[in-house]
């Protein structure tokens, strides 16, 4: 039954939000963002957090647990993890954490079609990112400082992921834009263009 359901990240969020506790979809969506989870699973939008509550129904991992009915509320259905969704949480889990995934980030598809621009342009353009990604970092910083004393590293461990995936990218960039200001990275039309000519097939360098 499970095989059409596809592994998510906020479907494996959803899922384990039900392993402490039935939850209506306001409910799970508040948690997440109590909790800062919106930082690495998307629930801005409920009703991709619905489609995600569907399909794990529909896939038999979770199922209804009651309709609570509220004067001061709209009617609200409250799901449950089922054995079978406590099952495959682990599975999921333990691919997600174990297996490199290739995934499409918006930023490498960008920096591939770079040469559509100007050295000259492009300098300014990444140094608005690096400016963007020092006040992330400054945010992210903020926020572990106001956790709260004691709090247990495993609840804020994919935070330092992505401050180690800042410290990274920051410190790849940085040496981007020093090369672009020294000219050591550098290109032009007539460059890419006798590139591609010297490459094509039956040319006299292919």
């Amino acid at each position: 039954m499970t095989a059409s359901v596809k592994s998510s990240p906020l479907g494996l969020a959803v899922l384990t939000l039900l392993h402490s506790r039935p939850l209506h979809p306001y409910g799970i969506q508040q948690l997440l963002k109590q909790w800062g989870k919106e930082q690495v699973v998307n629930v801005g939008q409920r009703a991709g957090l619905y489609r995600t509550i569907e399909r794990l129904q529909a896939g038999g991992l979770i199922t209804v647990r009651q309709t609570e009915r509220d004067q001061q509320y709209p009617e609200r259905t409250v799901y449950e993890v089922t054995e079978e969704g406590r099952a495959v949480t682990r599975e999921w889990l333990e691919q997600m954490l174990a297996v490199p995934r290739a995934e499409f980030p918006v930023f490498p598809a960008a920096l591939s079609n770079m040469l559509l621009l100007s050295p000259d342009e492009v300098a300014p353009i990444l140094e608005r990112r690096a400016a963007r990604l020092a006040d992330g970092r400054a945010e992210m910083e903020r926020q572990s400082a106001e956790a709260p004393t004691g709090l247990p590293r495993i609840t804020l461990i994919e935070n330092e992921y992505r401050l180690a995936l800042l410290d990274a990218e920051e410190r790849w960039l940085q040496g981007v834009l020093r090369d672009l200001r020294d000219g050591s990275l550098t290109w032009s039309p007539e460059m890419l263009a006798a590139f591609q000519e010297a490459s094509a097939p039956g040319s006299a360098a292919s």
